[in-house]
């Protein structure tokens, strides 16, 4: 969460991104990159089996400005089983940064943010507290998902002048006190709860990702 940024430059630059473990492996190990939640936990998926891990990967619906949710597949979580279950998940932008335990209705605070599971008719949903009122995130269920059966919709994320990822170039990385992104050509910075934002040139963008985020695009 501190050291791979979650971006979508690779969709602005009209490069096609299939849902392939050792794609996503390759780009963020090999070329430094990010992703989003696809790449993102698809690969961390992948890390966590090799170290002897047991993880399900989970069907997210995101939840819409005006209360609706996306379609199935919109988003992927991972299900991580310990002495416990954990919802891990470094693919959603500003979330947790640490993994929550599993277990509806109760309250888990890191990094100045609540966070709880919600149970629904058939699923939970994850909500998110910072200024005192509860916000939906996205829902979701524990069925056991196939890397397969998210392609349709990363398709979609990549493609649809609806999704939010065709509309603005996005990297996002979390600090230990806050986070570092770059939003279209805005450069914005949150510290200690202070947030700073500032235009970019087209030459102080592609700096700024190559010295804040370590990405250079070729």
């Amino acid at each position: 969460m501190f050291a791979v940024p979650f971006e979508n430059l690779d969709i602005s630059l009209g490069r096609n991104i299939i849902c392939d473990e050792n794609r996503f492996l390759r780009k963020i190990v090999e070329e430094k990159r990010g992703g989003f939640c696809y790449e993102m936990n698809g690969a961390f998926a992948a890390l966590l089996r090799a170290l002897g891990f047991k993880v399900t990967l989970l069907s997210a619906r995101v939840s819409n400005a005006d209360g609706s949710e996306g379609p199935e597949f919109d988003h992927l979580a991972l299900r991580v089983d310990l002495d416990e279950p954990w919802l891990v998940d470094v693919g959603f932008g500003d979330s947790f940064i640490e993994p929550l335990v599993l277990e509806p209705d109760l309250d888990q605070k890191q990094f100045g943010k609540g966070y709880r599971l919600i149970s629904t008719g058939g699923g939970l949903c994850l909500e998110s507290n910072a200024n005192a009122a509860w916000k939906k995130e996205y829902l979701f269920t524990l069925q056991p998902r196939d890397l397969s059966e998210f392609e349709t919709m990363c398709h979609y994320h990549q493609t649809s002048p609806d999704s939010p990822f065709t509309r603005k170039r996005v990297c996002s990385v979390a600090t230990p006190a806050g986070r570092i992104t770059v939003s279209g050509d805005r450069l914005i910075e949150t510290c200690d709860g202070v947030r700073q934002e500032r235009r970019l040139t087209d030459e102080e963008r592609i700096a700024v990702l190559r010295e804040r985020f370590g990405v250079s695009l070729s």
